[in-house]
Formats: structure tokens, sequence, C-alpha cells
């Protein structure tokens, strides 16, 4: 047998070895007994090993386990190598252990085996970490599962994530404090080596149900870079704490007591510019949409005036919408002040309580605009305060709004078109007379701005409208999900043209309409589709998801149901005018995108020959805040040296954005400090099913006939429905997100934001059936 010898230094070794030598000096958690071998042993002495398994471990069941050298290394993990067999009795322990060393392929004589009784009657299962292995920040990572299967979590099928960090001042949540202090006790023990465990909580049959902890594994987490300090990690925490906390105060001019802050809550930036933006995406951004442009556009259509408050709030570089200004400028601008503000106060509450919720606020939480089911939704109100009066105000001032914005010949959404007709022209003036590169960044932004993104915020919005007012039709019964459904398959858009465009046009014709998108809108290290064509296209392929429009017509008693509904309702009675804007609208929003992101793709290829004429790679000019460039135009100083401070001060601070961990909903200041997970509630596209293999986006040739998943719902990815995909799964996105119509119109199956830690879970998959239909995804292996 081997002699391993208890380490006074508690060094890691083998995993068995490592277990051994905690044996009698934990204080919160406990080792169940073991037996220790070598291969050597088991091959010399075989009958002893299994004497030393009965003494010590009784009759049964046991769970054997790989110990071997290849495991736990300081260079890396093997965690999953090797095999484990479950529930062994007697008969079977002699091959259970030979399966155990079978499959180290190539044993030494001293690879260990490590025999123990197996843990029945267990409730609660996980893994613990002592520090994010994603940011490598001091917080402690509980993944647990409620349920007596110890490999659910290990595995990856499910369970509740905590974070906790190191130094919180809030209190741990009373389900992860003992595994808490389990931490803190084998970091001490450790010397503060960053540390991975596995374990597991049974249910003493003492009366009064107590929980005993047992200490599964501990091994060294393997880290991709030095962790810092939870001294430096805690100061920096304090600093956002109490921005938000400050944040969080009423404000003279705004409605609402208080705020709740969201990585997808309206504009959505987890969706378009993923969570940990760098400084020339988040700046355009900011600059081009959450800055003002946003609330001229809510302004503009009959909502409150927020034009003097930024949409977005950004925590050392992580980018989140404010909702009590989100919620504020859902409000009619005519709506009486008090109702207002309750209203406000209402839709926070909402959020707060559901905060699954925080992608579909404007499906679920406000009510924006006028619908035919209105008048029903609106008496949920009736529960919170809200007299009958009440709520006849806010539907009447919700009702001139919506006529204002819808009417097919002179609504407001007439205005952003003639608007947004005028910026292909003025781009190319600008590219053909403007005397230096600078100066084209200035006014491209600029007019990107007056005629790109305010004329698209108010065509979006108009599409939202269009969207739920087909909602409508449906839960009042005039249209069935299948009308709704062929009603989008009908719809023209840019999108599905340039599906069309792909089988009929060459190259040279197909990149000359469509060439400056990119996956990452807003990234400047992102390739346009004319920059790397044969990366995104495989020109010697037809496109099979290619589909010709189709007309839809609905039937003389459904025009005559529309029609008795506007009569009801007060809208203007002429169905084929409200079915002409629905259509026109959802077109228009995404040819609005289109269109401006033409000036935005422009501008990060003349920001990319600045970089380059002054020494800069694209690389480096992705941390190079816009506003830089932009104030090299009317201040002169030195672009080089102006650029490469901007560039430095950014990359020390995204180092900073590296090492946070935040929540994606943040209802608390406490919440920096510690947080669970909030699963997303996924938005399933379309009616249909398929079952296929999983594929990542980042290879165009494996993904044909494959549910691809990639990480938000940004118009630059349209080249994958051109790769013969089968499905879609997107970490972020909402229900009107660009991904979610695009999608419908082609009936592919899809579920969009399925929130960060579903997706993780399911890019490890191999083989997904999606039923949209019956809003699930299963992993079949």
């Amino acid at each position: 047998m081997s002699n391993q010898n208890l380490n006074p230094n508690f060094l890691f070794s083998s995993k068995g070895g490592t277990l051994k030598s905690l044996q009698g000096h934990l204080k919160q958690s406990q080792i169940l007994p073991l037996v220790l071998f070598t291969v050597n042993d088991w091959q010399t002495n075989r009958e002893d090993c299994i004497k030393e398994i009965s003494l010590v471990l009784g009759s049964g069941p046991f769970i054997v386990r790989s110990s071997s050298n290849q495991e736990d290394k300081e260079t890396a993990s093997g965690a999953g190598m090797f095999k484990t067999v479950k529930n062994v009795n007697q008969r079977s322990l002699v091959d259970s252990v030979e399966q155990v060393i079978a499959s180290y392929k190539s044993p030494s004589l001293s690879d260990e085996v490590l025999v123990q009784r197996m843990l029945t009657d267990t409730s609660i299962s996980g893994v613990a970490f002592s520090h994010d292995p994603n940011s490598c920040a001091p917080v402690r990572v509980i993944n647990l599962s409620f349920s007596d299967d110890t490999s659910e979590v290990t595995s990856g099928a499910g369970g509740s994530l905590f974070h906790h960090s190191a130094k919180s001042p809030k209190e741990a949540p009373e389900e992860i404090r003992p595994i808490i202090d389990m931490v803190e006790e084998l970091l001490q023990l450790f010397d503060g080596t960053p540390i991975d465990c596995e374990f597991a909580f049974t249910t003493r049959k003492d009366g009064k149900d107590t929980l005993d902890l047992w200490l599964l594994q501990v091994r060294r987490l393997l880290l991709s870079s030095t962790p810092e300090s939870e001294d430096a990690n805690s100061r920096r925490l304090n600093q956002i704490s109490n921005r938000i906390r400050s944040l969080m105060r009423p404000h003279p001019f705004l409605l609402g007591k208080t705020t709740i802050f969201g990585v997808m809550p309206d504009w959505n930036p987890a969706e378009i510019l993923g969570t940990r933006p760098k400084a020339l995406a988040l700046s355009l951004y900011q600059d081009l949409i959450t800055e003002s442009i946003w609330a001229y556009q809510r302004n503009n259509y009959g909502y409150r005036d927020l034009r003097s408050f930024p949409l977005m709030q950004e925590f050392f570089g992580l980018p989140y919408i404010d909702s009590r200004v989100s919620f504020n400028s859902f409000v009619p601008a005519d709506l009486d002040e008090s109702i207002a503000s309750r209203l406000v106060d209402h839709y926070l509450d909402r959020l707060k309580s559901s905060p699954s919720l925080h992608d579909k606020i404007e499906f679920e939480i406000v009510f924006a605009n006028y619908t035919f089911d209105l008048p029903e939704k609106i008496e949920t109100l009736k529960n919170h305060g809200f007299i009958k009066t009440e709520r006849q105000k806010i539907l009447g001032s919700l009702l001139t709004l919506t006529k204002s914005i819808t009417d097919p010949d002179s609504g407001l959404w007439r205005k952003d078109l003639e608007r947004l007709e005028r910026l292909d022209g003025r781009r190319q003036n600008l590219i053909d007379g403007t005397p230096d590169k600078v100066s084209l960044v200035y006014w491209l932004i600029e007019d990107t701005k007056r005629y790109g993104t305010l004329p698209f915020a108010g065509l979006a919005r108009a599409a939202f409208i269009s969207i739920s007012i087909l909602k409508s039709l449906v839960t009042t019964g005039i249209f069935s999900q299948t009308d709704f459904d062929k009603f989008l398959l009908s719809i023209s858009t840019v999108t599905k043209q340039m599906s069309i465009d792909r089988n009929t046009k060459n190259p040279e014709e197909f990149l000359k309409i469509y060439g400056h998108l990119r996956p990452g809108t807003y990234e400047i290290t992102s390739k346009r589709y004319d920059e790397a064509p044969d990366i995104y296209f495989d020109w010697t392929r037809t496109n099979k998801m290619s589909q010709e429009i189709t007309d839809y017509e609905p039937t003389s008693d459904q025009i005559a149901k529309i029609a008795s509904a506007q009569e009801l309702h007060g809208f203007k009675p002429n169905p084929y005018g409200l079915l002409k804007f629905l259509k026109s609208s959802i077109e228009l929003r995404e040819l609005s995108k289109f269109k401006f992101t033409k000036n935005l793709s422009e501008v990060l290829s003349t920001v990319t020959h600045i970089g380059e004429t002054l020494g800069f790679s694209p690389e480096d000019m992705a941390y190079c805040d816009i506003r830089t460039i932009k104030e090299l135009y009317f201040k002169l100083s030195d672009p080089k040296d102006s650029i490469k401070m901007s560039i430095e001060r950014n990359r020390s601070a995204y180092a900073e954005t590296e090492k946070l961990s935040l929540p994606p909903l943040i209802s608390s200041p406490n919440d920096v400090w510690s947080f669970k997970w909030t699963d997303s509630e996924p938005n399933y596209v379309t009616q249909n099913e398929v079952t296929a293999k999983v594929a990542s986006f980042l290879s165009r040739k494996s993904i044909a006939n494959k549910i691809v998943l990639i990480p938000n719902a940004d118009p630059g990815f349209d080249w994958i429905f051109e790769c013969g995909i089968v499905g879609l799964i997107t970490a972020w996105g909402g229900a009107n997100s660009h991904m979610a119509i695009r999608a419908s119109e082609i009936g592919l199956p899809a579920v969009i934001g399925i929130g960060e830690k579903l997706f993780s879970k399911l890019s490890s998959s191999n083989t997904l059936f999606i039923d949209c239909r019956g809003r699930r995804i299963i992993e079949l292996s």
C-alpha cells in the first residue's frame, strides 16, 4: 500500500492525496472515509487492497474514483478526463477498479485509485470556486443543485449560480453560507491559493433535518492571470456601489422613487455591444444613440421629454440601462403627472419582482402604445391602486399617441422615412467632398445621428408598435398564430432580399450592396463582408434557405373584424391602411438599420485608416474613444499624441473592466457584492422544431445543417443565414430584436436571449432539440 504522508503545509497533491491530508483538519466540512492505493499496489497486492476497503469502508456501496498523476497538475486540471464508477457493490468492486485504471490509457505504477463510501441521502450538491474563472476576481462562485444527483452541476446540466465577493458587506444568501465558510477555511489552509472544490449536503435523520456538508474534492483552480487582491477588488466594487446608490435616489426631474439597472432593458447594450465592449464601440453607441438621440425620438413621437438624461450608464466599462429613465420615456407626454409618477413606480416594482422580464419590458411591463387588447390588459392596474378614471386616462393618452404615429398617410413615421431617404446621398457627398479623414469621421457621425439613428429610432418604435398590434390581433382572435407567422413571412425586408440576392447576383454585385455589413456592428476589429468575403460566404454553394417573398391576404371576415375593432377602439376605420402600416414599418425598421450602418461602417473604416497612418493597428484603435477623434476636428492638438493617450488610458481601464463580475440586473447597491444569476425567459421564434448538432459561428464551413449559437442578435451576423443553418440560439436579444425578426421571416426555429448562464451551458452541448411551439430546449447528448 502507498504510505501517503500527511502534508503539514497542505500542499496540493493527487485528488486522493489532497483529501487524505485534510482528514481531521476541517471544521466547516467533512471528508468521507477513503482508501487510496496505487496501480502498483493493485497489481501486486489486489487482495490486500480489497481487504482494506472492506475494513475501512464496510460492505458498500462504494464510489471508485480516479486519482491519476495526470489530474490536478499545476498547469492543467485534467477534470473529467478519467472514469468514475458509482454505486459499486462488493461483487463489482474489482471490475470497477479495473475500469478506472483502464481509463488512464497508459497508467504509471504511481497513479492512484480512490475508493470511498457512496454518499446517500444527498439533498444539495455542487461546485465552488474561490475566484471567478472568467474575471479572475476574488469572488466566490457557487454553482449548486437542489437534487440528489451530485453530477448535475459538475456535468453542466443545471443548478443555481451565485457570486459572492470576498469582502462583501452583504451577507451571503442562507443556502450558500456554509459553502462560503468552507471555501474560506480551505483558502487559509492552502495559503490563499485559488481553489476549485466539489461538495454535497446530506440530511441527517435526527428529527431536525440537520444538513451535513461533505467536501468531495479540492484542487488548485487554474486561472488565466494572477488574481488581484481582495482589497483592490473591494475598492472597485465599493465605488460602483456608491455610484449606484447615488443614481438610485429620487431626481427632481424624473418620475419614480428609485431605479434598476440592466444590460437588456431598452436599446439592449448586451445584445448590440456585448457585456464588455471596448472604448471605441461603447463611445460610438453612446454618441449615436444613448446620450440623446433615443430621447429626441421618444419625445418627437409624443412621449415625455428625457433629452438631458443619458439612457445608459457604465460602471468601469460595463454598460447598463437606467430603467427609470427608460420607463419615464414610455409615458405619454400629456398624461397627468401624478398618474405618470405612480405608473413608473409600478413598472419598477414589476421589473424587480419579475427580473426574467428584463429583456421584454416593452411587451410585458410597460404600456407603451395602444393595442386592441390593451383595455383588458390595463385592468391589471386595478390591483395596484389605479382607479377606473385613471386607467381611462392612460388608455386615452396611449390611443392619441398611437394614432399620431400609425396613420398610414400622415403618421410621424413618414417624417422619419423622408429624413432617412437623404442619408445615402449625403454620405457620398461627404466621402467625395471632405478634405481629410478626421473631418470625414466627424461629419459622418453627425449625419448618422440626424439622418440615420434618429429616423431609425423612430421607425424601430413604429415597428415595435406594429408587432404589438399584430400580437393583439392574435389575442383577440382575429388572427391565429399561423396568420401571424404568415404575415411576417410576407414582409419584404433587406435581410430577406439579401438571401435572394445571394443566389441571383455575382459576388461583386452582391458585395457592392451588402459589403459594409460586419459581425459586431460597432466593433472595429470585425472585418466587413467586402474586406473578407471568403470568411463569410461559400460562393460555390446555393443558399437553400433563400425564400421568395410571398403575399399574405387576410380573409374578408378578418378584414371586417379588423374594421370593427378599429371603429370600437377609435382608430380610423381603414383595415387596409392599418395592415399597410404594420407591414411597411417592420420593413422600414430593417431598411433604416441597414442604411445607417453604412455610415457607421464607413466611420470604422476611416478610423482604421487614421490609425494605420499614425502607426496604430485596429486592435489598438478599439481602445480609442471616438470623442478623441472628433475633438481633433475642432481642437488643435497632435493627433498621434491624443490618440495614443486615449488608447493607453482606455486599455488600462479595460483591464479593470475584465476584472469585474456584475449581475445582469442591479436593483440594489448591494447587488454588486453578492447576487444570484437570474434565469432569463427565452424568446421562442416560430412554431417550428429542429433536432441538430450544435456549432459555433466562428467557422463558416462547419455550420451548415447545424444549430448555431451566437452571443448577440447583431445584424452583422446575417451571413450565417447564407450557410444553411437549421436553428439559431443567442445569449442576448429581445423578442423584437433583429435576429428574432429575421428568424420569423424565414421560418427558422430560434431561441433569442437565453442569457449568459444557459448560453455557456448549451455551447458545450453536442446535439439539441429546439421545440419552439412547446417553448423548450432539450440536450440530447
